[in-house]
């Protein structure tokens, strides 16, 4: 099998767009700021209702799907090339990466302190939601953004035989020859920078949590020269694990990530308030089940409260900014599976995964707060996310373990992420893969390196905040993205696999055959005729 590679073009235009457009927003940052803040409340608040209908949209046509015909499609000949714990592990480390640990802990407590459809803050009723809305976040509805795009690219991949690993290859059904054009670059581009944009909002995170956790450890204060320590070890695993390749490194990362994240779980459920965990998440999964049309499609227009935007709408534009991405990865990783089975696993996975840990770690944090063991909301307040994470993690038995195997845990998370973002990357830059074919080592090598480069000086100069801000607003033009890959899907599966017209009943099948006879009997006297006129 043949070297792979490059595709100069897409190569030097995705790293110049990368350079220039973070240097451009970092020197301009104070005047860029409060224009890109002005323009995502302005899409948040605009844009509210066709974000809800897209995610819930996409929600109907992948159930529809499902249990189409078109869900015994098959991605491929081949068997699948990962056991289905693998690509389940691979798939929602991808999608989640430390996200889902800060905020399986710390969002439920801002929904207790301000929580949706008038509820009084702070009381019972906001605690009953807490939980329950940020399993709703993070459940079916996120996972189905992330879902349509996945399955349209594993589609051209491996039945269309598309030898690329772009979105904009994904839209040949619809776009025809255009796809290789400007207009195919231009949704290169924007993935590309969505997916800087996703590694924004993962550093953004990422860093400032765990630095608090190995300060608390080492009793060392959190400053920059340790945040840059940290991001050095994580370019250090990950560009380890996407030098090793699919097969060798993310696959078995991803194994020991979904491993550990299970483990910690398991031992704050038995550790912890047992009851109230599975009660409390009973609860929550109930009401996220019975309000799921209202939680979907609430935009609170006569109160004008705000939940529905900061909270719904922002993450609905978030999720899907980076789908591109993790649609690009997931698809890769799903040869030979069908369409049925890929859309089941991803929504199940993902949601499960989820939902376990803001049942475990969100009901622990919540009954800190009910309990009155830790004020948990004093210290969000007063000093941040990052120091509430600390302050909850030494409430739990044998603290002095947690708090290292929760660094470890959150170091390996982040890296499956970024080992993830280094390999699309270069599969992007990369002119075709056949077959098991991934890109070139150095070419992973590379961009793991510009990413590491990229997020120490975006800490260094604070300027994290205005490009995750930015992935954000790339969410609108992602919007016709998604329509596009919709149609490209529905255009393909229909010329690929007409649909088959019912048998006729054997009645209907009569009177056709005696008519035909009819014809045939009439032709043959007409040629005679003919023919007798002629020999005249």
């Amino acid at each position: 099998m043949g070297k792979v590679k490059i595709d100069p073009l897409v190569f030097w235009l995705s790293l110049s767009v990368i350079v220039v457009a973070t240097l451009t927003l970092v020197i301009f940052q104070d005047s860029a700021e409060p224009v890109l803040n002005k323009m995502m409340t302005g899409i948040t608040y605009n844009l509210d209702w066709t974000f809800q209908f897209l995610t819930f949209g996409l929600f109907i046509l992948l159930i529809w799907l499902v249990f189409s015909r078109y869900g015994k499609v098959r991605l491929g000949e081949e068997a699948p090339e990962f056991s289905t714990f693998s690509w389940g592990a691979m798939l929602f480390c991808a999608g989640m990466g430390t996200s889902i640990m800060f905020w399986s802990m710390m969002e439920p407590m801002y929904y207790y302190m301000g929580p949706p459809f008038g509820i009084e803050p702070n009381s019972g009723q906001a605690a009953e939601w807490a939980v329950a809305y940020g399993m709703f976040h993070w459940g079916i509805s996120a996972w189905s953004l992330y879902a349509l795009p996945t399955v349209t690219i594993a589609y051209s991949f491996f039945v269309k035989k598309n030898r690329s690993l772009k979105i904009s290859t994904a839209c040949r059904g619809i776009l025809g020859r255009h796809a290789d054009g400007p207009i195919g670059k231009i949704i290169d581009i924007l993935v590309i920078w969505s997916l800087v944009g996703g590694l924004g909002t993962s550093l953004g995170l990422g860093v400032p949590m765990v630095s608090a956790v190995i300060g608390e450890i080492f009793g060392v204060q959190q400053s920059l020269q340790l945040s840059i320590i940290i991001i050095i070890i994580w370019t250090v695993i990950y560009s380890a694990s996407a030098y090793m390749g699919l097969y060798k490194g993310i696959r078995k990362l991803s194994d020991w990530n979904v491993y550990l994240a299970l483990g910690l779980a398991l031992f704050v459920l038995l550790a912890g308030p047992t009851l109230f965990i599975l009660s409390n998440f009973t609860n929550s999964f109930g009401l996220m089940l019975q309000n799921f049309a209202m939680m979907s499609f609430s935009t609170d227009p006569v109160a004008k409260g705000g939940f529905p935007q900061a909270w719904t709408v922002f993450y609905w534009a978030w999720f899907a900014a980076t789908a591109p991405f993790i649609g690009l990865f997931v698809a890769r990783i799903s040869r030979g599976r069908t369409i049925r089975e890929l859309i089941i696993h991803i929504l199940l996975w993902g949601s499960l995964g989820s939902w376990i840990y803001f049942g475990i770690f969100g009901g622990y944090t919540l009954n800190l707060q009910l309990t009155n063991q830790l004020n948990v909301v004093e210290i969000l307040n007063s000093s941040g996310g990052p120091a509430a994470i600390v302050e909850v993690l030494k409430t739990i038995p044998l603290s002095f373990l947690v708090l290292p195997f929760f660094a470890v845990l959150a170091f390996i998370f982040l890296a499956t992420s970024l080992d993830s973002a280094t390999y699309i990357l270069s599969a992007i830059a990369t002119k075709e893969l056949v077959g098991e074919q991934e890109p070139a080592r150095w070419h992973r090598m590379l961009w793991g390196a510009v990413l590491a480069v990229l997020a120490i000086s975006l800490l260094m100069i604070g300027g994290l905040k205005v490009i995750q801000t930015s992935s954000v607003i790339v969410s609108v033009p992602v919007i016709v993205l998604y329509v596009l890959l919709t149609l490209s899907l529905l255009r393909w599966l229909k010329q690929d696999y007409p649909e088959v017209p019912a048998r006729e009943p054997a009645e209907v099948q009569e009177i056709r055959h005696t008519a035909a006879e009819g014809r045939e009997k009439n032709a043959s006297k007409v040629v005679l005729r003919q023919a007798k006129e002629v020999k005249e």
